[in-house]
């Protein structure tokens, strides 16, 4: 009789290679739409305790506008509500935060809330 092989716990399946960016991606798309809803069903509540004056000190300390002038011209403020992007106020949170990972600002989770909270007030006016 021969030796069965027998499978140790470093072995894969042939399968393996192949599955893994399919199931990551299927990992990512499923986080994705549950961020995505749990942002469509965040109110303004979000900015409730929200430090205005600091959102406006960070505004101005990191040329906030200034990048914005470059980007869309004039004022800046055609950055403000594109076209069916930002909805929410869980939506424009997660666009400051954005900014905050793409321009590597630093900003804690408290001061990117801030900012949003301040945008809303003068532009986008969540309820």
């Amino acid at each position: 009789m021969t030796p069965r092989h027998t499978p140790t716990l470093t072995a894969r399946p042939h399968w393996s290679r192949r599955a893994l960016p399919w199931a990551t991606a299927s990992l990512l798309l499923l986080g994705g739409a549950l961020t995505w809803h749990s942002a469509q069903a965040q109110g303004a509540e979000i900015f409730k305790d929200a430090d205005l004056a600091l959102g406006q000190k960070l505004i101005a300390d990191n040329k906030c506008v200034a990048c914005h002038i470059s980007k869309v011209g004039g004022d800046g403020s055609a950055m403000y509500k594109p076209q069916g992007r930002i909805n929410s106020a869980g939506l424009l949170r997660g666009m400051v935060e954005m900014c905050n990972t793409t321009m590597n600002l630093g900003l804690f989770p408290e001061e990117v809330t801030a900012v949003a909270a301040v945008l809303n007030r003068d532009h986008y006016k969540f309820k």
